[in-house]
């Protein structure tokens, strides 16, 4: 019995690695030819690609699910086309015993994505970001549009994020409770200082009833909550950033009275990503014992990729309905896992 649950691991496993290999591969290729068409100044081709080295753990952890289903219709539909699996079930193995033989290496590949996905992944895309925001503002190239954030009455916008606690291009926007416009101001530098922002070469206008009042300092201190772990948040997309800060973040926006919609999505597929893969897993498996016994490996492989993209649709579409109908984002989330976990058991208990 040992023997036959190692060969069947293995079988899985090499096909998981070698799919997710495919899918790197080609992700990153096409990945890269994106980002040379953007260089210029310098953002260069070789910066381009460092820009790609850093985002490969986050492709990786996006790829990895997906990986999961398609490596094991490829094993186990390698299986099933050579009549290993009948052998081994004439062996006395059951369906349900198969079944976690080929989950075990998909767990190892799930341990591997909750590593990347919380310890390796949100930091080393916000050296890309931090880096490639850096380069462009310094060749006057447009700001990323998600790097907004409000505060009470005062709205404030960042050009670049460094992750050493400085600031480029810091413009605030102060209004009265009526929301007229007091003040605007831009900061061309900030730097955080023992739980303050000290910002320099500060340009403010003034807004009265007069008419309006330029001023320039060169420097100015800025007392605020927002430190710069919540701005290196803000420089990714929620999908990017690990559950702690999602979790720290979502917190702040409550305290603040801002919707935090979009963050809670994200901490939701993420905290259930696991579930996630398993289901999708769990329902290869069920299609090699079931509908796709006796077909071609070209066939299982078309039907994975077709599965997932329809897994995939479904959560960009059921996600962003749960922040426009405002039904939990968990409900959202855990939808689609549901219908693959029912559609995978009963067709297990088919084959059964």
């Amino acid at each position: 019995m040992s023997k036959i649950t190692a060969y069947i691991s293995r079988t899985v496993f090499y096909a998981i690695a070698m799919t997710l290999l495919v899918f790197i591969a080609l992700d990153f290729i096409f990945g890269l030819i994106a980002q040379l068409e953007k260089t210029s100044g310098a953002y260069t081709a070789l910066e381009a690609f460092y820009y790609m080295s850093l985002t490969v753990p986050r492709r990786l952890y996006d790829l990895i699910p997906y990986s999961c289903l398609i490596g094991c219709l490829a094993g186990l539909g390698l299986l099933a086309s050579s009549s290993e699996l009948v052998v081994v079930r004439a062996a006395g193995v059951s369906v349900r015993r198969i079944t976690w033989i080929a989950l075990r290496p998909a767990i190892i590949f799930i341990a591997v994505a909750l590593l990347l996905g919380e310890f390796v992944a949100p930091y080393t895309e916000q050296m890309a970001d931090n880096r490639r925001h850096y380069l462009r503002y310094n060749t006057t190239q447009a700001a990323p549009q998600n790097m907004w954030n409000r505060e009470g009455n005062e709205f404030m916008h960042v050009s670049a994020v460094l992750p050493n606690g400085v600031i480029y291009g810091l413009t605030r926007y102060k209004f009265d409770e009526q929301q007229r416009l007091q003040s605007a101001s831009f900061t061309k530098q900030a730097r955080y200082e023992d739980g303050y922002w000290q910002e320099q070469d500060v340009s403010i206008t003034h807004i009265t009833a007069d008419g309006l009042r330029n001023e320039t300092i060169p420097s100015r201190r800025w007392d605020t909550p927002f430190t710069p772990n919540l701005f290196n948040i803000l420089v990714l997309k929620p999908e990017d950033l690990s559950m702690r800060n999602l979790h720290y973040y979502t917190n702040y926006l409550h305290e603040q009275n801002l919707s935090a919609g979009n963050y809670s999505l994200a901490f939701w597929q993420k905290a259930l990503q696991p579930l996630a893969t398993a289901s999708l897993v769990l329902i290869a498996i069920s299609f090699i014992f079931g509908p796709l016994r006796s077909v071609t490996m070209g066939q299982r492989i078309f039907t994975g990729v077709v599965f997932g993209v329809v897994f995939l649709l479904l959560q960009k579409l059921l996600g962003p309905s749960s922040l426009v109908f405002g039904f939990p984002p968990i409900i959202a989330v855990l939808i689609p896992i549901s219908l693959c976990i029912l559609l995978g058991l009963y067709l297990l208990n088919r084959a059964r």
